[in-house]
Protein backbone atom coordinates (compact mmCIF):
# COMPACT_ATOMS: atom_id res chain seq x y z
CA UNK A 1 0.00 0.00 0.00
CA UNK A 2 0.86 3.43 -1.19
CA UNK A 3 1.79 5.75 2.20
CA UNK A 4 0.43 9.42 1.83
CA UNK A 5 3.22 11.89 1.76
CA UNK A 6 3.13 13.31 5.13
CA UNK A 7 3.22 17.17 3.77
CA UNK A 8 0.18 16.57 2.11
CA UNK A 9 -1.24 15.15 4.90
CA UNK A 10 -0.77 17.62 7.02
CA UNK A 11 -2.31 20.37 4.24
CA UNK A 12 -5.72 18.05 4.43
CA UNK A 13 -6.20 18.24 7.78
CA UNK A 14 -5.54 22.42 8.07
CA UNK A 15 -7.75 22.55 5.50
CA UNK A 16 -10.53 20.39 7.51
CA UNK A 17 -9.85 22.35 10.60
CA UNK A 18 -10.07 25.33 8.88
CA UNK A 19 -13.07 24.87 7.40
CA UNK A 20 -14.73 23.46 10.60
CA UNK A 21 -13.47 26.97 12.01
CA UNK A 22 -14.85 29.15 9.44
CA UNK A 23 -18.22 27.24 9.60
CA UNK A 24 -18.35 27.61 13.67
CA UNK A 25 -17.99 31.27 13.04
CA UNK A 26 -21.11 31.52 10.29
CA UNK A 27 -23.48 29.15 12.59
CA UNK A 28 -22.39 31.23 15.69
CA UNK A 29 -22.87 34.60 13.82
CA UNK A 30 -26.02 33.56 12.29
CA UNK A 31 -27.60 32.57 15.31
CA UNK A 32 -26.50 35.31 17.21
CA UNK A 33 -28.05 38.45 14.39
CA UNK A 34 -31.19 36.37 15.05
CA UNK A 35 -34.09 37.99 17.15
CA UNK A 36 -35.44 34.34 18.32
CA UNK A 37 -31.74 33.31 18.88
CA UNK A 38 -31.39 31.36 22.45
CA UNK A 39 -28.34 33.76 23.17
CA UNK A 40 -29.08 36.15 26.39
CA UNK A 41 -32.47 36.76 27.70
CA UNK A 42 -34.74 40.26 27.95
CA UNK A 43 -34.15 41.88 24.85
CA UNK A 44 -34.81 45.27 23.14
CA UNK A 45 -35.56 45.23 19.47
CA UNK A 46 -34.73 48.28 16.78
CA UNK A 47 -37.80 48.64 14.12
CA UNK A 48 -36.64 51.09 11.35
CA UNK A 49 -39.15 53.24 9.43
CA UNK A 50 -36.96 55.06 6.94
CA UNK A 51 -38.15 57.09 3.50
CA UNK A 52 -41.54 58.10 1.94
CA UNK A 53 -43.86 55.23 3.36
CA UNK A 54 -45.27 53.53 0.32
CA UNK A 55 -44.74 49.80 1.33
CA UNK A 56 -46.13 49.04 4.99
CA UNK A 57 -45.67 45.13 5.02
CA UNK A 58 -41.73 44.77 6.09
CA UNK A 59 -42.41 47.02 8.80
CA UNK A 60 -45.77 44.65 9.81
CA UNK A 61 -44.43 41.74 9.27
CA UNK A 62 -41.20 42.89 11.74
CA UNK A 63 -43.83 44.20 14.32
CA UNK A 64 -46.24 41.18 14.33
CA UNK A 65 -42.57 38.75 15.02
CA UNK A 66 -41.10 40.51 17.48
CA UNK A 67 -45.03 41.13 18.88
CA UNK A 68 -44.78 37.06 19.46
CA UNK A 69 -41.13 36.48 20.71
CA UNK A 70 -41.39 36.64 24.40
CA UNK A 71 -37.81 37.27 24.88
CA UNK A 72 -38.53 40.90 23.11
CA UNK A 73 -39.17 43.25 25.74
CA UNK A 74 -39.55 46.59 24.41
CA UNK A 75 -39.67 47.69 21.01
CA UNK A 76 -38.18 50.92 19.42
CA UNK A 77 -38.95 52.19 16.52
CA UNK A 78 -36.57 54.27 14.88
CA UNK A 79 -38.10 56.90 12.56
CA UNK A 80 -36.43 59.00 9.83
CA UNK A 81 -39.35 59.56 7.12
CA UNK A 82 -41.31 61.99 5.93
CA UNK A 83 -44.42 60.27 5.89
CA UNK A 84 -46.19 59.00 2.44
CA UNK A 85 -49.58 57.06 1.95
CA UNK A 86 -52.44 57.62 4.06
CA UNK A 87 -53.50 53.57 4.08
CA UNK A 88 -49.44 52.53 5.05
CA UNK A 89 -49.14 54.90 7.83
CA UNK A 90 -52.69 53.80 9.44
CA UNK A 91 -51.74 49.79 8.86
CA UNK A 92 -48.03 50.16 10.56
CA UNK A 93 -50.13 52.91 13.21
CA UNK A 94 -52.49 49.77 14.02
CA UNK A 95 -49.19 47.25 14.18
CA UNK A 96 -47.89 49.29 16.94
CA UNK A 97 -50.86 49.73 18.46
CA UNK A 98 -50.93 46.07 19.07
CA UNK A 99 -47.26 45.25 20.09
CA UNK A 100 -47.75 48.19 22.64
CA UNK A 101 -50.48 45.98 24.16
CA UNK A 102 -47.93 43.33 24.89
CA UNK A 103 -44.58 45.38 24.74
CA UNK A 104 -43.15 48.53 25.79
CA UNK A 105 -43.25 50.65 22.55
CA UNK A 106 -40.98 53.79 21.95
CA UNK A 107 -39.89 55.80 19.15
CA UNK A 108 -37.11 57.89 18.46
CA UNK A 109 -36.95 60.43 15.55
CA UNK A 110 -34.09 60.72 13.08
CA UNK A 111 -33.60 63.52 11.20
CA UNK A 112 -37.42 64.25 9.88
CA UNK A 113 -40.89 61.96 11.83
CA UNK A 114 -43.03 64.73 10.09
CA UNK A 115 -46.36 63.89 8.96
CA UNK A 116 -47.08 60.11 8.41
CA UNK A 117 -44.02 59.54 10.30
CA UNK A 118 -45.53 61.66 12.96
CA UNK A 119 -49.01 59.59 12.91
CA UNK A 120 -46.75 56.65 13.42
CA UNK A 121 -44.75 57.69 16.31
CA UNK A 122 -48.31 58.62 17.94
CA UNK A 123 -49.18 54.76 18.56
CA UNK A 124 -46.08 54.30 20.88
CA UNK A 125 -45.84 54.72 24.72
CA UNK A 126 -43.22 57.73 24.67
CA UNK A 127 -41.25 59.43 22.03
CA UNK A 128 -38.19 61.13 21.70
CA UNK A 129 -36.69 63.55 19.53
CA UNK A 130 -33.71 64.86 18.79
CA UNK A 131 -33.70 68.72 19.91
CA UNK A 132 -33.34 69.69 15.72
CA UNK A 133 -35.22 66.50 14.62
CA UNK A 134 -38.38 67.65 12.05
CA UNK A 135 -41.65 66.86 13.08
CA UNK A 136 -45.22 67.36 13.13
CA UNK A 137 -47.19 68.05 9.43
CA UNK A 138 -50.51 66.80 11.20
CA UNK A 139 -52.49 66.92 7.79
CA UNK A 140 -53.18 66.00 4.57
CA UNK A 141 -52.33 66.54 0.50
CA UNK A 142 -53.44 65.32 -2.40
CA UNK A 143 -51.77 66.76 -5.73
CA UNK A 144 -52.66 66.80 -9.58
CA UNK A 145 -51.18 67.50 -12.47
CA UNK A 146 -53.38 69.40 -15.54
CA UNK A 147 -52.01 68.40 -19.05
CA UNK A 148 -54.74 69.66 -21.21
CA UNK A 149 -53.24 72.48 -22.68
CA UNK A 150 -50.35 70.76 -23.55
CA UNK A 151 -51.91 68.10 -25.26
CA UNK A 152 -53.87 70.66 -26.93
CA UNK A 153 -50.71 72.03 -28.34
CA UNK A 154 -49.31 68.86 -29.68
CA UNK A 155 -52.48 68.47 -31.26
CA UNK A 156 -53.28 65.58 -29.10
CA UNK A 157 -57.10 65.16 -27.48
CA UNK A 158 -58.31 63.10 -24.49
CA UNK A 159 -61.54 60.36 -25.08
CA UNK A 160 -63.36 58.88 -22.05
CA UNK A 161 -65.80 57.32 -21.33
CA UNK A 162 -66.90 56.37 -18.10
CA UNK A 163 -70.07 55.02 -15.82
CA UNK A 164 -70.74 58.05 -13.41
CA UNK A 165 -69.28 61.69 -14.03
CA UNK A 166 -67.03 61.53 -11.43
CA UNK A 167 -65.26 58.19 -11.99
CA UNK A 168 -62.17 60.48 -13.51
CA UNK A 169 -61.73 62.21 -10.72
CA UNK A 170 -58.70 64.22 -10.39
CA UNK A 171 -57.96 63.44 -14.19
CA UNK A 172 -55.09 65.04 -15.59
CA UNK A 173 -56.81 65.59 -18.76
CA UNK A 174 -59.43 67.70 -17.82
CA UNK A 175 -59.68 70.98 -15.45
CA UNK A 176 -60.88 70.09 -12.06
CA UNK A 177 -64.89 71.42 -11.20
CA UNK A 178 -65.87 73.37 -8.22
CA UNK A 179 -67.96 70.19 -7.46
CA UNK A 180 -64.81 68.07 -8.25
CA UNK A 181 -62.83 70.42 -5.52
CA UNK A 182 -65.44 70.23 -2.96
CA UNK A 183 -65.71 66.35 -2.92
CA UNK A 184 -61.94 66.11 -2.60
CA UNK A 185 -61.72 67.99 0.34
CA UNK A 186 -64.38 66.06 1.88
CA UNK A 187 -62.55 62.71 1.59
CA UNK A 188 -59.47 65.30 2.63
CA UNK A 189 -61.42 66.25 6.08
CA UNK A 190 -62.17 62.86 6.63
CA UNK A 191 -58.90 61.49 6.58
CA UNK A 192 -57.19 64.89 8.64
CA UNK A 193 -59.94 64.30 11.40
CA UNK A 194 -58.77 60.70 11.54
CA UNK A 195 -55.39 61.90 11.98
CA UNK A 196 -56.09 64.51 14.42
CA UNK A 197 -58.11 61.53 16.49
CA UNK A 198 -55.01 59.33 16.33
CA UNK A 199 -52.99 62.31 17.86
CA UNK A 200 -54.64 63.13 20.45
CA UNK A 201 -55.59 59.63 21.35
CA UNK A 202 -52.37 58.63 21.22
CA UNK A 203 -50.89 61.91 23.13
CA UNK A 204 -53.54 62.23 25.40
CA UNK A 205 -54.19 65.45 24.33
CA UNK A 206 -57.59 67.59 23.55
CA UNK A 207 -59.16 67.59 20.63
CA UNK A 208 -59.20 71.25 20.28
CA UNK A 209 -55.86 71.57 21.11
CA UNK A 210 -54.33 69.24 18.90
CA UNK A 211 -56.88 71.00 15.77
CA UNK A 212 -54.79 74.28 16.47
CA UNK A 213 -52.15 72.20 15.43
CA UNK A 214 -53.02 70.44 12.56
CA UNK A 215 -52.61 73.14 9.97
CA UNK A 216 -50.04 71.16 8.37
CA UNK A 217 -46.70 73.50 9.96
CA UNK A 218 -43.62 71.71 11.19
CA UNK A 219 -42.08 71.90 14.20
CA UNK A 220 -38.39 71.09 15.63
CA UNK A 221 -38.30 68.10 18.23
CA UNK A 222 -37.47 71.13 21.25
CA UNK A 223 -40.63 73.06 19.94
CA UNK A 224 -42.93 69.55 19.85
CA UNK A 225 -41.80 69.01 23.14
CA UNK A 226 -42.88 72.24 24.58
CA UNK A 227 -46.45 71.58 22.84
CA UNK A 228 -47.03 68.12 23.92
CA UNK A 229 -46.20 66.90 20.53
CA UNK A 230 -42.84 64.71 22.27
CA UNK A 231 -41.86 63.44 25.72
CA UNK A 232 -38.06 63.79 25.89
CA UNK A 233 -35.19 64.74 24.29
CA UNK A 234 -32.64 62.71 23.24
CA UNK A 235 -30.92 59.65 20.62
CA UNK A 236 -31.21 56.57 19.71
CA UNK A 237 -28.81 55.57 22.84
CA UNK A 238 -30.90 57.28 25.32
CA UNK A 239 -34.32 55.86 23.61
CA UNK A 240 -32.81 52.70 24.20
CA UNK A 241 -31.99 53.18 27.63
CA UNK A 242 -35.29 54.41 28.12
CA UNK A 243 -36.85 51.37 26.87
CA UNK A 244 -34.89 49.39 29.02
CA UNK A 245 -36.01 51.11 32.00
CA UNK A 246 -39.62 51.25 30.92
CA UNK A 247 -39.56 47.20 30.41
CA UNK A 248 -37.65 46.90 33.77
CA UNK A 249 -34.72 45.39 32.17
CA UNK A 250 -31.41 45.99 34.95
CA UNK A 251 -28.28 46.49 33.53
CA UNK A 252 -27.19 46.85 30.15
CA UNK A 253 -29.75 45.75 27.48
CA UNK A 254 -29.35 43.75 24.59
CA UNK A 255 -30.29 45.12 21.65
CA UNK A 256 -31.13 43.40 18.27
CA UNK A 257 -30.31 46.06 15.55
CA UNK A 258 -31.48 45.98 12.14
CA UNK A 259 -29.85 43.46 10.04
CA UNK A 260 -27.65 45.16 7.41
CA UNK A 261 -28.78 44.81 3.89
CA UNK A 262 -25.86 43.76 1.84
CA UNK A 263 -25.49 45.90 -0.94
CA UNK A 264 -24.18 44.65 -4.41
CA UNK A 265 -22.33 46.96 -6.81
CA UNK A 266 -25.16 46.80 -8.93
CA UNK A 267 -27.39 48.05 -5.91
CA UNK A 268 -24.77 50.56 -4.94
CA UNK A 269 -25.30 52.11 -8.90
CA UNK A 270 -29.23 52.06 -9.55
CA UNK A 271 -30.34 52.73 -5.86
CA UNK A 272 -30.53 56.68 -6.48
CA UNK A 273 -31.69 56.37 -9.42
CA UNK A 274 -34.53 54.24 -8.39
CA UNK A 275 -35.34 56.61 -5.62
CA UNK A 276 -35.39 59.04 -7.88
CA UNK A 277 -37.83 58.24 -10.16
CA UNK A 278 -40.02 56.47 -7.77
CA UNK A 279 -40.43 59.78 -6.32
CA UNK A 280 -41.32 61.51 -9.28
CA UNK A 281 -43.80 59.95 -10.26
CA UNK A 282 -45.64 59.48 -6.95
CA UNK A 283 -45.50 63.15 -7.07
CA UNK A 284 -46.59 63.76 -11.14
CA UNK A 285 -48.43 60.87 -12.34
CA UNK A 286 -52.07 59.92 -11.58
CA UNK A 287 -53.91 58.24 -9.66
CA UNK A 288 -54.70 61.02 -7.03
CA UNK A 289 -52.83 60.07 -3.84
CA UNK A 290 -53.89 61.14 -0.50
CA UNK A 291 -50.94 61.79 1.79
CA UNK A 292 -49.52 62.13 4.85
CA UNK A 293 -46.76 63.64 3.78
CA UNK A 294 -44.51 66.56 4.25
CA UNK A 295 -41.88 67.54 1.73
CA UNK A 296 -39.75 70.61 1.23
CA UNK A 297 -39.72 71.67 -2.29
CA UNK A 298 -36.49 73.98 -3.98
Amino acid sequence: MKKKHPILLGLTVLGVLLGLFLASIWVLSYFTSREDSFWGGEKIAIVEVRGVILDPQPVVEKLVKLRKNEKIKAIVLRIDSPGGGVGPAQEIHAEVKKAQKEKKVLASMGSVAASGGYYIACAADRIMANPGSITGSIGVIVESLNVEELLGKLGLRSVVVKSGKHKDLGSPLRPMTPEDRKLLQGVIDSVHEQFIQAVAEGRRLPLEKVRELADGRIFSGDQARSLGLVDELGNLEDAISLAAQMAGIRGEPEVLYPEKKRFSLFDLLIQDTVQRIVESLRESAPPLNFLYYWHLKG
